[in-house]
């Protein structure tokens, strides 16, 4: 099932994608899948972020093939940081190139869209607490990440999370393609195989840390090729069988 959130006459909702229809959700997907009635043609509105996260954990040096080119030792432990729910964009939504900044990464990754309220998650028990899984853009000012020596100011700005386009609830997390493309070119090629943590892992220890609510994003991590975005490019993660998730770069 695909979960989409969508704006039409002004209004968002969230709705089930079939093909080009949206079939609207009489509720939030965190409390129901039950339809309205209402449908709607996909060309017909704008897709929005598909969930409004009260934040965003992110895990570092969490692929195989990244540690190896960033000459990183794998960790013993996840290394997770957050991302500031403002951060948060929709597919065809610009990433802002900030001033403050010379060069802008992209990171394609596989997004963990939690379902429910998790505390002191027990790993065999951790995807019962996942709604789905949604394509994800760690965008980073790689210039600003070495210069502070730490991720809050490079990953926090206002458009360095774009989430889309929908919320997938049925994928194998442990074997999934991750692609990132920019204009076209493919310059990311990975497989959640290549995890070092896997998400059972990363939802039991998030929730060791912190209580992670309905709608919370764990952005797993980011494969191998890494690399720089300019203002005019359109940068795209594509995950099956999620679909792709598209932005513009732009100057701020």
């Amino acid at each position: 099932m695909k979960i989409v959130r969508f704006a039409s006459d002004g209004r968002s909702r969230y709705g089930i994608l079939d093909g080009a229809i949206i079939r609207a959700m009489a509720a939030s997907p965190f409390r129901s899948l039950r339809p309205a009635g209402d449908t709607f043609k996909l060309k017909d509105v704008r897709l929005l972020a598909p969930c409004k996260p009260s934040k965003i954990v992110a895990a570092g040096v969490n692929y195989r093939s990244h540690a190896q080119e960033m000459g990183s030792k794998l960790p013993s432990a996840p290394i997770i940081f957050l991302k500031p729910p403002t951060a948060v964009i929709g597919p065809e939504d610009g990433i802002i190139y900030p001033a403050s900044s010379k060069q802008l990464d992209y990171e394609g990754e596989l997004g963990v869209v939690i379902g429910k309220v998790a505390r002191n998650v027990p790993r065999e028990r951790a995807r019962d607490f996942v709604l789905g899984y949604t394509c994800l853009n760690d965008v980073t000012a790689r210039d600003l990440q070495r210069l502070d020596g730490q991720w809050t100011r490079a990953k926090g700005f206002d458009t360095f999370c774009p989430i889309g386009p929908c919320i997938e609830t049925e994928l194998d997390d442990t074997s999934s393609p991750v692609e990132t493309y920019v204009n076209g070119r493919l310059v990311q090629k990975g497989n959640t195989a290549d995890l070092v943590f896997g998400v059972p892992e990363l939802v039991s220890f998030a929730s060791q840390v912190m209580t992670l609510l309905p709608g919370d994003v764990i952005a797993t991590g980011t494969p191998g090729g890494i690399g720089p975005m300019q203002a005019g490019d359109t940068v795209e993660v594509r995950i099956s069988p999620i679909g792709s998730l598209r932005n513009h770069v732009v100057r701020g």
